[in-house]
């Protein structure tokens, strides 16, 4: 734990010293939401109905907004991984006297504070556009103990990612698979509305439980079935990525 409590303070002054890409991982979230509200808001609020969400479209797409910013933190996690990689420190760590733990735990742990910080901004941003939830603190704490899983479990992947990738464009394909599944789920528009092949894809993939439970606890709405489906999809990639990054940072460096 202590040699965990290092690298976090490590990465916390990358953080500090680059501050670009908590602002990324802040805007293009606050742009996306500016760009549906403001822009296409009022066609998608007069398609999807104000009966399928009980208020504006707003308060629809902001549970959408917050998992692209879960995704965009994770992405920025990958390519850090991956310079620290590329750049030799990681292999100087393997020669040093430290738990080889420590080196994973502390970019995870500082990604999901980082992520959690942002969605609370993005949050905040959408409180000043209109967005009024309806969630008790009870359902509160579970939207932020629900982001912070999810946080978790993208950080293990982009972990694991950063490791496999030679270089920084070599993490693309993770930054576009989680900055396009969302565009395939209900984070801007009911599934129900979509085409037969897409709909189907859309209830199938992880985001979509998660979206739909994060916007039933935001807004006081039923949960149903996908707050199960939700914590097992996060639980499921959170070991997988945990797992695989374990496995990589272990192998030879030499193969």
């Amino acid at each position: 734990m202590s040699d965990a409590v290092t690298m976090l303070r490590r990465n916390f002054r990358h953080t500090l010293r680059n501050p670009g890409s908590v602002i990324m991982t802040i805007g293009m979230p606050v742009v996306l939401l500016l760009l549906f509200v403001g822009v296409l808001g009022g066609a998608l609020n007069a398609g999807l109905g104000t009966a399928a969400h009980g208020g504006d479209y707003i308060d629809y797409v902001v549970a959408g907004v917050l998992l692209m910013t879960v995704g965009y933190g994770a992405s920025t996690t990958a390519m850090a991984v991956n310079r620290d990689m590329t750049s030799g420190i990681i292999a100087r760590f393997r020669t040093m006297a430290i738990s080889r733990a420590s080196v994973l735990t502390g970019h995870v742990i500082g990604s999901t504070a980082r992520t959690v910080f942002s969605t609370a901004l993005v949050v905040g941003v959408a409180l000043l556009l209109g967005f009024r939830p309806a969630a008790d603190p009870v359902r509160w704490l579970a939207a932020v103990g629900l982001v912070a899983l999810l946080a978790l479990a993208l950080s293990w992947l982009a972990v694991a990612v950063g490791l496999l990738a030679r270089t920084a464009e070599g993490t693309s394909p993770f930054v576009l698979v989680v900055q396009l599944l969302p565009f395939l789920s209900s984070a801007f528009v009911s599934p129900d509305s979509m085409s037969a092949p897409v709909r189907w894809f859309a209830a199938y993939e992880p985001f979509t439980p998660i979206i739909d439970t994060l916007r039933g606890l935001l807004l006081g709405t039923p949960i149903n079935d996908s707050g199960v489906a939700a914590l097992a999809w996060c639980v499921v990639l959170a070991l997988a990525g945990y797992l695989w990054a374990r496995a990589l940072f272990r192998r030879d460096p030499s193969r």
